[in-house]
């Protein structure tokens, strides 16, 4: 959409950044078992500009748990709309989530569970 575009008809940084966020967010939430909040954007680079028509694929690891946060390395890969089957690395950014209570203060992450025998 026209709102998505930056002056240079790509799309807007911002839009890939709330999308990095939501992307990054799954494996922390299912860590915390319950609601996290971005605490930090520790890093993010543009590598290359994401395109209209672009298919995007977001993928995440988690790289630190601590008491109560839990830091994430999200790489976003594009399928340009003339290439298809060729990927390029767009965006890569690392980001830190904190376990949060009903109240909004931080809580601590539940231990792993122990794999099963």
């Amino acid at each position: 959409m026209p709102a998505d575009c930056n002056a240079n008809g790509d799309i807007f940084g911002g839009w890939v950044m709330a999308q990095v966020d939501l992307a990054g967010s799954v494996l922390p939430a299912r860590l915390a078992q319950g609601r996290i909040a971005t605490v930090a954007v520790n890093q993010f680079i543009f590598k290359q500009p994401v395109r209209v028509g672009d298919i995007l694929s977001f993928y995440s690891a988690i790289t630190r748990v601590g008491k109560t946060s839990i830091s994430v390395q999200v790489e976003v890969f594009a399928e340009r709309m003339n290439a298809q089957g060729e990927f390029v690395k767009v965006t890569e950014a690392s980001l830190t989530y904190v376990a949060i209570d009903e109240q909004g203060r931080p809580r601590p992450v539940p231990a792993p569970a122990a794999p099963a025998r």
